[in-house]
């Protein structure tokens, strides 16, 4: 069996605001592209028939190109063919997830203006004196990798909600393997955010809450500018937090597992706010992610009775905490073998536990 020694990874950097203007230009001419693929497909995907009806005619992406490959030079556009021909290929494939023929318009002003977006093949980007050439255009980036070292493969430049654009490019990197021999679990939750079974905890910063006075007075004064700036910060603060925990936890482990909380069903409950600010989709992301880059094994299982069981015992007591009732509980004793918990360390030892169970019942016995 051949060993793995690369990973893929899109590496994203700060394209710097003098090229704003000429990418604004190019985000308006994808958005045209897109908006013509929508016109065809909307249009001509149910033809209508005399006596029999409207059949269908699945308009593939392929089709669509060869139908458009003549608007760049009829619009005098300057985005190369590749990037008017992924453009086509992304709609192609939005369309097959969202089993639509139509999809929405994407707009270039007004209030609802969508985000910039130029996507590029590895054929039309190169790296050229310290800059980024695409479409006979040089830009410069705040190169935080080294970007020299990579070859370029698909990638995009993208806007966020403040203007700002980036230059983000999938690359094939080699693995830095963990040196790390420890096994960790993880308890998520609201009171910290994440706890770990060794005592290791990533508290709770609330970046929301902190700000949402001054969002709230941004909100009400409508300084639109402002109250972008403020979920930007939110948003970096929050990842900031998130990447340094999940990479020490990372680089000092050969297992991890974490607990199968979901973020998005506690979102519909009153809990919303706090379970969002809490991030655990995204902490929960970057350790999948980051484990499989570094040949870390990365588990994900069932919490339930967790809290409940004695780490040590592997016995449900009758003082453990339970319900609604037993949330208030942060450290309790076993009533078995009297054993003093702390609520969260407990939890978390126990989805060590039921780590260590998933993987031995995925080992086949020869």
């Amino acid at each position: 069996m051949k060993i793995k020694t690369n990973v893929i990874k899109t590496l994203k950097v700060r394209v710097k605001d003098k090229h704003k203007a000429i990418l604004n230009r190019m985000a308006f001419e994808s958005n045209q592209v897109w908006n013509a693929a929508n016109a065809e497909t909307s249009e001509w995907c149910y033809i209508p028939i005399p006596e029999v009806g409207y059949i269908r005619n699945n308009i593939s992406a392929f089709d669509l190109q060869k139908q458009l490959k003549a608007i760049k030079k009829e619009r005098n556009f300057i985005i190369p063919a590749v990037t008017v021909q992924e453009i086509i290929a992304i709609h192609g494939k939005a369309r097959k997830q969202f089993k639509k023929d139509k999809l929405k318009w994407r707009t270039s002003g007004g209030s609802r203006r969508s985000l910039g977006f130029v996507p590029f093949k590895s054929t039309g980007i190169k790296w050229v004196n310290g800059q980024i050439k695409f479409a006979g255009f040089f830009f410069n980036v705040w190169d935080s990798y080294g970007l020299s070292q990579y070859d370029f493969k698909s990638g995009s430049f993208s806007e966020d909600s403040r203007g700002r654009w980036y230059f983000n490019v999938v690359v094939e990197a080699p693995i830095v393997e963990s040196t790390g021999s420890g096994e960790i679990g993880i308890d998520l939750g609201l009171k910290t955010t994440a706890t770990c079974s060794d005592g290791t905890t990533l508290e709770r910063k609330s970046f929301y809450r902190k700000s949402e006075s001054k969002l709230g007075k941004a909100q009400r004064a409508n300084k639109k500018k402002r109250v972008k700036s403020i979920h930007a910060k939110i948003k970096n603060q929050r990842n900031d937090a998130m990447h340094k925990f999940s990479t020490e936890l990372v680089r000092n482990n050969g297992l991890i597992v974490v607990g199968n909380v979901s973020s998005s069903a506690l979102a519909k409950t009153k809990m919303a706010k706090s379970v969002l600010d809490a991030g655990w989709h995204m902490l929960k992301t970057q350790l999948d992610y980051k484990s499989k880059g570094m040949l870390v094994e990365f588990v994900e299982v069932n919490e339930k009775y967790t809290t409940q069981m004695c780490s040590c015992c592997g016995e449900i007591s009758a003082n453990s905490p339970k319900g609604r009732a037993g949330l208030e509980i942060r450290e309790w004793s076993c009533a078995l073998c009297g054993t003093v918990h702390d609520r969260d360390i407990n939890a978390s030892k126990n989805i060590l536990r039921l780590g260590h169970q998933t993987l031995a019942v995925g080992i086949l016995v020869l």
